[in-house]
């Protein structure tokens, strides 16, 4: 049997061997460090028996897929952990995840105190260092074992496996796990770990299940790793937009108005009226849109006609009972069939395309109450929506002007490095969740495929993310704690206008379908902000701040003055108010500081007499006297051009 490791060199054995006993014949350090093995490209458990000629990778934690086993493991770690301090509580899953780990449990809310004291029970755990021992049982063998030990959701699990599965297990001491792999062979191989928080989450995901505790961790190779991740953790709580948000006073939610339904409060309603007002002149003024405003709610038979009754009913705010009432209106979960009633409104020709409909429209949409997370998981939101009527021969250079449009505005934002581009395809394994023919959506996908590829546009493609109707370019971004939402999508359709009857008059006289580009410029309004507020830790670039100004007079004796500048600055359109405090100037210099208001402009007597003001930035901290009319004249070309200006005084970025 001829092994070829890593380095291209070649072991020989007579008989089988396990993937650790090779690593420990490669040398004793290896099989001490190693984690799991890798055969012919597979991640294997090191209890592995090889059997045959193949490639062989001894991982290590300094390996991806090698820490991914030693968080696993922890994973075990915590449950026994939980096990022994809370008896009563029930295991269901615990999966190693991209920066560490977790495990749900059937269980009261856990504390920060409960983690710490969880975490004293796995040091003593892995300080013992059990041997983590695998064992196969067959199916009813299995959910025998885990009935007896009162663990529902792992005897859920296995009922859910073929009647003819084999299924394994691993035992580490005392405690007993239901398992696939690969473990580490002892605990004693976790070196650095850390219990970081803890959050209710539904058994499997859904909300009409249990509602579990869920404590996530993390794990690495050596200890100075995790202290370095514990302090990005530390900057992710300070970006986190569902924190910071609230604390800058942009938005607020209340048990009583309910979940996914936020308030903006005047701050984050600001910054939401500037980015409305702007993407609606850009594309007014520099894409060739036209406005419409349509309902917020519309009978079911709309719906019907859309396809949205059948495949997007259990997404939607539905008024009223089929059974009982002969008219059914539901909330609008998107603006397209309205906008295709402006369109049909009147006769078409050819020469009268393309035709681009915007509308800032306020949507709902019924999401699972578990998915809820501040700005970027709602049910009432906004978009900046809009939907191309195009001959077929047009469809091409739109969709390119629909993906220039939005790479336009995620530039100007500062957001266009963060962005990852998805070609989202329909699933041909799951025809009844699609209307329309295969070779169509094999065309319309192609078509997409070839202008990223033209426009240089790196992407990944996604099976089974395509609208029921067509598919799509979804651009999606993290949130700060690696999560990926969509941002802005763009959506090729080629079916619906069959489905509404809709044409224009060709050159010819005939009758024909039109396409439609599904589209948002700058995508939902309220992820915008959140994304907004993570991007920049709440210091947006001044022209998008809801106070861009503060001034501070040094005593009331300059209130007057400072009214007067006050005023000058708003008849220039500048967002400014007067901290008329009767405080010290160095605590006003502090809170501004904190407010993450961009300019403060200190006001004295030396100021008043010379019409001028003290300026401090939190881009160049103290910039000195200037005169107010220079002061205006920059700040106000900052704001138009949209610049954003880099910090570069340390002290600003507290």
């Amino acid at each position: 049997m001829k092994i070829t490791l890593k380095d291209g060199s070649v072991k020989e054995y007579g008989e089988s061997r396990s993937v650790i006993d090779i690593a420990y014949d490669i040398s004793e350090g290896l099989g001490r460090a190693a984690c799991a093995g890798e055969i012919d490209g597979q991640v294997a458990d090191l209890r592995t028996m090889v059997e045959t000629d193949c490639a062989l990778n001894i991982l290590t934690a300094r390996d991806p897929e090698g820490l991914k086993v030693v968080r696993h493991t922890c994973s075990h770690v915590l449950a026994e952990a939980v096990k022994n301090l809370f008896p009563q509580a029930k295991l269901a899953i615990g999966p190693a995840i991209e920066n560490g780990y977790y495990y749900d449990f059937e269980s009261a809310p856990f504390s920060r105190e409960d983690l710490d004291q969880i975490e004293k029970e796995m040091k003593k755990i892995i300080k013992k260092g059990a041997k983590l021992e695998k064992f196969t049982l067959p199916r009813d063998e299995a959910i025998r074992f885990m009935e007896e030990k009162n663990e529902p959701y792992k005897v859920e699990l296995i009922r859910d496996l073929p009647e003819d599965a084999v299924i394994s297990f691993y035992s580490q001491g005392d405690f007993t796990d239901l398992c696939a792999g690969p473990h580490l062979m002892s605990t004693k191989g976790i070196k650095a770990f850390k219990l970081t928080s803890s959050s209710g989450a539904y058994w499997r995901g859904k909300s009409e299940n249990a509602m579990l505790q869920r404590i996530y961790g993390s794990a690495f190779a050596a200890k100075e790793e995790l202290e370095v991740y514990l302090k990005h953790l530390e900057d992710i709580k300070k970006r986190d937009h569902n924190k910071l948000g609230r604390e800058m006073e942009l938005f607020t939610t209340v048990d009583v108005i309910g979940q996914g339904l936020p308030l903006l409060m005047p701050k984050g309603t600001k910054i939401i009226q500037t980015l409305q007002r702007w993407i609606e002149d850009e594309e007014d003024n520099n894409w060739g849109y036209i406005r419409t405003k349509t309902p917020l709610m519309a009978k079911s038979d709309l719906y019907k006609i859309s396809g949205h009754w059948d495949h997007y009913k259990e997404g939607m705010f539905v008024l009223g009972d089929e059974e009982k009432e002969k008219e059914v209106f539901a909330l609008r979960p998107m603006t397209c069939p309205f906008q295709y009633y402006v369109y049909k409104a009147s006769q078409k020709s050819y020469r009268d395309l393309p035709l681009r409909y915007g509308e800032t429209s306020t949507l709902f949409r019924n999401e699972d109450s578990g998915e809820m997370h501040g700005l970027t998981r709602v049910r009432q939101f906004t978009i900046s929506e809009g939907h191309l009527i195009v001959r077929p021969d047009q469809m091409v250079e739109e969709f390119k002007g629909c993906l220039a449009l939005a790479k336009k505005c995620l530039t100007t934002l500062g957001l266009e490095e963060e962005v990852t581009y998805h070609l989202s395809k329909w699933d041909p394994d799951n025809r009844e969740k699609y209307i329309g023919e295969p070779e169509v959506w094999d065309q319309t996908e192609q078509h997409i495929r070839q202008v990223l590829t033209e426009l240089g546009i790196s992407f990944v493609e996604d099976v089974g993310e395509a609208a029921f109707y067509g598919p799509k370019v979804d651009i999606n971004a993290k949130n700060v704690y690696g999560k990926e939402d969509t941002m802005i999508t763009i959506q090729w359709d080629a079916l619906l206008a069959e489905q509404f009857d809709m044409y224009y008059i060709d050159q010819n006289g005939e009758k024909v379908r039109p396409y439609i580009i599904h589209r948002t410029s700058i995508g939902c309004y309220e992820r915008t902000l959140a994304w907004l507020i993570e991007k920049y830790a709440g210091m947006f670039p001044t022209w998008l701040c809801p106070e861009q100004v503060r001034i501070l007079p040094i005593s009331d004796k300059y209130l007057e003055y400072a009214e007067t500048v006050e005023k000058e600055l708003k008849a220039n359109g500048i967002l400014c108010t007067v901290d008329k405090r009767s405080e010290k100037i160095g605590y006003k210099i502090r809170e501004t500081r904190l407010a993450k208001v961009p300019y403060m402009l200190v006001v004295g007597e030396k100021e008043e007499e010379s019409r001028k003001v003290s300026v401090r930035s939190r881009f160049l901290g103290d910039e000195g006297q200037k005169d107010l009319n220079l002061f205006i004249d920059e700040i106000s070309k900052e704001i138009r051009t949209k610049e954003i200006r880099k910090i570069e005084v340390q002290e600003q970025k507290e």
